[in-house]
């Protein structure tokens, strides 16, 4: 038997010779040999399966081996015993170390032939303790691996009850120090195999054992989480959370997230090694754990922490897209992370450098997504939009309505500046020119309102806050805190905007004029506030458009004409406007009485003339306003008035007799006269304010004229162009005079006409589609709360569809409308309108709140609530193809067909302003969470308190304005 051994172990015989040798061995076994031969040969195997020089040897020593313990199976169980175990699990054997694989490759072999000997039990619980020792030595990924074989196929040798626990947190460690630093292919692909034994492991483990799955994870979350590691936790730790329960997600972030002993600088470092995993090949639901901790994040209003993270990891998760095996975790999570960045653009500016180009050309064949879709994903994904269920109950993150845009906080009893600034905000064209000012450094009052502008349209906020906008634009007399009123603080507005610009005009021009002569050439025309899509024009007057914007987009022109009734001498003055303001028409009794319904018949009437130019005296021709159309009742025996009932009135004929007789120069006396209105220049947006407010002398108090006005979507307001005196001298004074008498609401066209007609005056009828409407609510002058709705134009263009759905043509079909005595022709489709506009279409704007409503909502607003009454109407001129609707031979040309891109200061400033809003959003959460007083959410714009539409405010705190304390808004 010697030499068979010697035989065996040596290795100069050909294969041949061995394979016999083997054979003769294994017959061997099979007789009768003495234990010490067993012993013999159970050691010399041993040592060929350990120390083999060849795999060969090895190979033998383990079918040798296996021979003798299947026929010799008591001295197999005494040589293979507990004591034998442990030494070579704490000592190794001969020159090898104990932590070598091919140890726990010998174990593993032998307890397969020992496995139905009753002292196998006794080595079990050796292992038990061994195995946990030398996770704690962090063995490498090989001998991990093998050890993972063992104990999966031998579940007795794991760990139990309290260490088991330990095992699963020290197993989990030891995976952190797994390093790869292979660099081919086979090297790769075996060591992603060796870590999966061992996460395959730990699953097993959790899955027989639930109670170790929640201690492992806080291992794991420990190492990753910790920021005062000696080395950097591997990537491999990936492999276990594709075995993490995916139904425990929310519990386990709600708890991650809501740890107020886990600090920031600690959540950060976690969330970037989780970003990291993305890195790791095969493991899934990474991309699933890493959104749910963000969205868990946001809905705990960290903002720092998810700012930090998407900074400084972005770009990596960016790279990974061009690995196939990695690509859709990560794609998932970038998508996340740009569309949550909404705050500022500077995540998208780090990526999209790379691949820009690559981007366009792969996305340029796609199916372009509507608006609502864009809306609905940012919607989602955005950090102020998030659901509360992985947060505390008293955390309410006040983002954005559903509408997506924003409202005003009211500073208190400021309701009368946010109604008019929405408004202007919501006239399309001129947000857009406004924008693309080139203002930088100025400190301007029209400065102020494109920041405000910016911040309306950009601002992650659900309310701004104009604080100091309002203390730049509010008039001198108005008294801080009190209520005002809506129109006069727009006339303010437009008139010191108009102002500010022409005297900035007048300052450049003379510095252009100087240098000019200096260089002996000609330059452009000065013009301040130019945007970038306005062509200058050259110094030549008759080319140059030395208008402001505020001129080009809301001023108009109107002519005053007196004609004496004695001489026929005529007197016209053009005065320039930029709002309308309608009286009311007196009572349908008064005409039918055959009195005449001017004010010669009637108390003199103060009310408010046009912002540029306009006057205040009666002369002016901008009011006629009698004492008969102060009405505190609606009437029911006629029919409701329209707003183009109002502008018929306002500019028709008036006598002017009596007290209130004309001076006619050329009679030198006074003499009975007519005035008359003409509209030569129609504005872009014609602003029309509504005369409701009234001042009763007999009862000594101001009144507000509660009579319902039917507000049309689309009217058309006569534009004359300019005649000669001379023409006008050929009407008959008895003409506009019976048509004084006998104008009363709502009577069309053929019931003025009169017999013996005066020569036509062709003018041109320019159609107006409503934009805005600012309402009053409240009973009195003296308090009101104002809010308004505007139309939400969605096109790119700005162009209004509601083109398709209503008539532009003139009722007699023609280009312009021949009129006789009356050149007043105001046509109002109002029965179209409302099915010409989709759902959502129009906005309720109430101060901090936006909501959507419906054109309905806006004709209904004073059936439904009596107090509520339009006060500021809008309209947008609609420009038809082919047709001069300006009525002097120009067009504006005022349209810009896209939002501009905002300036870098602007844009600078809102990104500022959004960064400070998630700070102060995260401070107030961590303040709710620290205090835990009260599980009420705190409203997030402080001093919005309004009550809803259809009600008024209190006079004082949030209620917001609508007294009336100037004496130009007051009809007497």
């Amino acid at each position: 038997m010697d030499k068979i051994l010697e035989g065996l172990v040596s290795s100069n015989h050909p294969l041949q010779v061995k394979k016999a040798i083997i054979k003769k061995v294994i017959e061997a076994a099979e007789n009768t040999v003495t234990e010490e031969q067993c012993q013999d040969m159970f050691t010399l195997t041993t040592h060929l399966i350990l120390l083999g020089e060849d795999a060969f040897q090895k190979q033998v020593g383990f079918q040798v081996l296996e021979a003798y313990a299947r026929y010799h199976r008591p001295e197999f169980e005494r040589y293979f015993s507990k004591d034998f175990v442990l030494g070579l699990l704490q000592q190794g054997y001969g020159e090898l170390h104990h932590k070598d694989p091919a140890i726990i490759d010998f174990i593993h072999s032998c307890l397969r032939l020992l496995i139905s000997c009753p002292s196998v039990l006794e080595i079990f619980s050796v292992i038990q303790v061994e195995v946990l020792r030398m996770v704690c030595e962090r063995p490498d990924p090989a001998l991990c691996a093998r050890l993972s074989a063992l104990l999966s196929d031998f579940v007795q040798c794991i760990p139990k009850e309290k260490t088991g626990g330990l095992f699963c947190q020290q197993l989990v460690r030891t995976i952190s120090y797994f390093q790869c630093f292979a660099s081919e292919e086979q090297e790769l692909r075996e060591y992603v195999s060796q870590v999966t034994r061992v996460s395959t492991l730990l699953q097993n483990i959790w899955k027989a054992d639930p109670a170790t799955l929640v201690p492992s994870l806080q291992e794991v979350f420990t190492i990753i989480s910790s920021t005062e590691l000696t080395y950097e936790p591997s990537i491999a730790l990936a492999c276990l959370v594709q075995h993490i329960p995916v139904h425990m997600i929310t519990v386990l972030i709600k708890s991650l997230t809501t740890d107020q002993s886990v600090k920031d600088a600690n959540m950060t470092k976690a969330l970037c090694r989780m970003i990291d995993w993305l890195s790791w090949p095969l493991a899934h639901n990474v991309d699933i754990w890493v959104i749910a901790l963000l969205k868990g994040l946001a809905a705990a209003q960290k903002f720092t922490i998810l700012i930090d993270v998407t900074l400084l990891k972005i770009e990596l998760v960016f790279n990974r897209l061009w690995y196939p095996i990695v690509r859709q975790g990560a794609f998932a999570v970038l998508s996340h992370m740009l569309l949550s960045f909404q705050h500022s653009p500077e995540a998208f500016h780090l990526v999209v450098p790379h691949l820009y180009d690559h981007i366009l050309e792969s996305i340029k064949d796609l199916p372009k997504p509507g608006e609502d879709k864009i809306k609905l994903v940012l919607n989602q994904s955005a950090w102020t939009s998030q659901s509360n269920s992985f947060a505390p109950g008293f955390l309410r993150p006040s983002g954005k309505s559903e509408t997506g845009k924003t409202g005003l906080v009211n500073l208190g009893n400021t309701c009368y500046m946010n109604s008019i600034i929405q408004a202007l905000f919501m006239a399309t064209d001129f947000r857009r020119h406004v924008l693309s000012l080139n203002l930088n450094g100025s400190e301007r009052l029209m400065k102020k309102i494109q920041l405000l502008f910016a911040f309306l349209s950009h601002t992650q906020r659900a309310a701004y806050a104009p604080k100091n906008f309002l203390e730049s634009s509010r008039p001198p007399w108005f008294n801080a805190g009190s209520q005002q009123d809506c129109s006069e603080y727009l006339r303010f507005l437009l008139d010191r905007l108009h102002e500010e610009e022409k005297t900035i005009q007048v300052l450049q021009s003379s510095e252009v004029l100087k240098d000019v002569s200096n260089d002996d050439r000609t330059d452009n025309c000065p013009n301040s506030l130019t945007s970038p899509e306005e062509n200058v024009s050259s110094l030549n007057p008759t080319h140059c458009d030395n208008r402001t914007l505020i001129e080009k987009m809301f001023g108009g022109k109107l002519i005053t004409g007196i004609r004496c009734s004695q001489c026929n001498s005529m007197s016209e003055k053009e005065e320039p406007f930029t709002d309308l303001s309608l009286a009311f028409c007196p009572p349908a009794t008064s005409a039918e009485s055959g009195q005449a319904a001017g004010p010669s018949s009637a108390p003199e009437l103060h009310c408010q003339g046009s912002v540029n130019g306009g006057s205040e005296n009666p002369e002016s021709g901008t009011v006629k306003s009698p004492a008969s159309s102060v009405s505190i009742v609606p009437m029911t025996s006629e029919p409701p008035l329209s707003v183009p009932d109002l502008v018929n009135y306002f500019l028709a004929p008036e006598i002017l007799d009596a007290d209130n007789a004309y001076f006619c120069e050329k009679c030198s006396s006074l003499q009975r006269a007519e005035r008359t209105l003409k509209v030569v220049s129609a504005p872009e947006y014609l602003i029309l304010t509504l005369l409701r407010f009234a001042y009763d002398a007999k009862c000594h108090v101001r009144r507000k004229i509660l009579d319902n006005v039917t507000i049309p979507a689309l009217m058309r307001l006569p534009v004359h162009t300019q005649m000669s005196s001379e023409s006008l001298q050929e009407d008959s004074p008895e003409c506009s005079e019976n048509l004084a008498k006998k104008l009363k609401p709502s009577q069309n066209d053929d019931e003025e006409r009169i017999d013996g007609a005066v020569k036509d005056m062709p003018f041109q009828s320019v159609p107006y589609v409503l934009c805005s409407v600012v309402m009053h609510s409240g009973l009195s002058s003296e308090s009101g709360h104002y809010y308004s709705y505007c139309r939400n134009i969605c096109e790119v263009d700005g162009t209004q569809h509601l083109t398709n759905c209503l008539s532009l043509k003139d009722d007699n079909g023609a280009g312009c409308i021949s009129s006789s005595c009356s050149s007043v022709t105001v046509s109002h489709e109002n029965s179209l309108s409302p099915k010409g506009y989709p759902e959502k279409d129009w906005l309720l704007f109430n101060d901090s709140r936006v909501t959507y409503a419906s054109f309905q909502s806006v004709q209904n607003i004073t059936d439904r609530f009596p107090k509520d009454t339009a006060y500021v109407l809008i309209y947008r001129k609609q420009e038809i193809p082919g047709q001069n609707v300006n009525g002097n031979g120009e067009t504006n040309g005022m349209r810009m067909n896209a939002e501009p891109p905002l300036h870098k200061e602007l844009l600078d400033a809102i990104i500022k302003d959004n960064k400070l809003f998630l700070q102060e959003q995260e401070l107030n959460a961590r303040t709710q969470v620290l205090q835990a007083s009260s599980s009420c959410s705190s409203r997030p714009n402080g001093s919005d308190d309004n009550n809803p539409p259809g009600s008024c405010g209190p006079s004082g705190g949030g209620g917001g304005g609508g007294g009336f304390n100037t004496i130009s808004r007051l009809v007497f």
